[in-house]
């Protein structure tokens, strides 16, 4: 049985965020029988819902034969012991179902070790123990009552287990940070493809570059980021990187243990922002997947929007979707229509190649100087007579820039 709850004035949202929640509950492997929206003010502390709904619910529970009752937000603690309490089974909050999702569908070494780090943070401050039934007496003499706790101990050792999961990701990042770092030496920009899940970003990728990557019609079919080479019509070539799928109130647990992940998307050079067309808000969804872009520190990234599904819409469908994103192409992954066209956008928004370039600055011009080391740009540089030689290596926009500063050959004296 899906609950939801309508804060304010919030009622459409809460409706269409509980129709969500009912899809996710699908991809987990639920049969939704019910569904609940209340309105109120606000959250009961207590329980979520207030103890005369909750009653509600225990009702309808029994009447459906429900056997689980899923609450679209995350609960405390408090709230979902009482809750439980209250309607006879097993609850568990929206953080707790896409948790399991993401369970079912990690597949890497590294995105399971992300995954279980994600449900243990979860789980740690919501460990229940019935008092002393569940205590171990401690040793020595004197002992006075019962020692550490079951769930002490638990708790324990799941903190141990999220010292440990830290130190693994850590290692697997080093690993993916030297693959990085090649590309960055070799010069070779990246892009990142982003979106809502189910946007269709694996559909593209292969589209794009021929990936093979496994596509599937569900939620969060891919964790593992998948990188492919991608050759653009100017002759230039780049990587373009599908990342896991953002949605709406995505548990934060989830996006910190993702990190190591997400920073693919935070080193881009430009963000290929895949929408689903065919979605009753897309709107809604973009402001969702920019809000965790804003969280990572990817927000000021380049963005181009690709809004995806157009085999699926009608003209009335593709006039709005230009209304809501103007200066978005509306492509088919599908099918490859507009697809031509947003590569070469692509490659008139990816920057181009730096060149390394010798440069004379007088002493006079010591700003220029300054500004270069701010772009992280110098490579050497030697005082000499007339000025500072600089090796510096340029965008062709800088090099137009400073033309005048242009020397034949590295940083050597005249």
């Amino acid at each position: 049985m899906l609950v939801g709850l309508a804060v304010g004035s919030g009622e459409v949202t809460a409706e269409e965020s509980v129709a969500e929640l009912g899809r996710l509950a699908g991809t987990a492997g639920a049969a939704v029988a019910a569904t609940l929206v209340q309105r109120r003010e606000k959250p009961d502390p207590a329980t979520f819902l207030g103890r005369g709904k909750a009653e509600e619910v225990r009702g309808a529970v029994k009447a459906c034969d429900a056997d689980t009752v899923v609450v679209d937000e995350e609960l405390s603690p408090a709230q979902l012991r009482n809750l439980e309490e209250i309607c006879g089974c097993k609850v568990i909050d929206r953080t707790a179902l896409i948790l399991d999702i993401f369970a079912q569908h990690a597949h890497s070494a590294e995105g399971k070790r992300q995954v279980e780090l994600a449900q243990l943070a979860y789980l740690l401050p919501r460990l229940r123990g019935w008092g002393e039934s569940l205590s171990r007496l401690g040793g020595g003499i004197g002992t006075r009552g019962p020692g550490e706790t079951k769930i002490e101990v638990d708790r324990r050792r799941i903190r141990k287990r999220i010292a440990k999961l830290r130190i693994e990701i850590k290692d697997l990042e080093r690993t993916r940070g030297a693959k990085r770092r090649a590309r960055v030496r070799s010069r070779v920009p990246s892009v990142a493809l982003v979106g809502y899940t189910n946007a269709g970003k694996s559909t593209l990728l292969n589209r794009l570059t021929g990936a093979g990557v496994e596509v599937e019609d569900r939620l969060f079919s891919t964790l593992d980021p998948t990188t492919r080479r991608l050759e653009l019509p100017d002759g230039r070539a780049c990587v373009v990187t599908d990342t896991v799928g953002f949605v709406r109130k995505l548990p934060h647990t989830l996006v910190e243990a993702f990190k190591s992940t997400l920073e693919e998307v935070v080193r881009a050079d430009l963000i290929l922002h895949v929408v689903d067309g065919s979605a009753e808000e897309p709107d809604l969804q973009a402001a969702a997947v920019r809000e965790v872009l804003g969280e990572i520190g990817a927000a000021e990234i380049g963005e181009i929007v690709a809004v995806n599904k157009a085999d699926l819409a009608d003209a009335a469908g593709r006039a709005r979707l230009r209304r809501l994103f103007p200066g978005g192409s509306v492509v088919s992954g599908l099918t490859g229509e507009g697809v031509d066209r947003l590569v070469e956008e692509m490659a008139g928004r990816i920057p181009r190649p730096e060149v390394e370039a010798g440069l004379l600055v007088p002493y006079a011009r010591g700003d220029v100087v300054a500004s270069l080391h701010a772009a992280g740009a110098v490579l050497s540089e030697e005082y000499v007579t007339g000025g500072v030689r600089v090796l510096a290596r340029l965008r062709e926009d800088q090099l137009a820039r400073l033309a005048a500063f242009l020397v034949a050959g590295p940083a050597e004296e005249s």
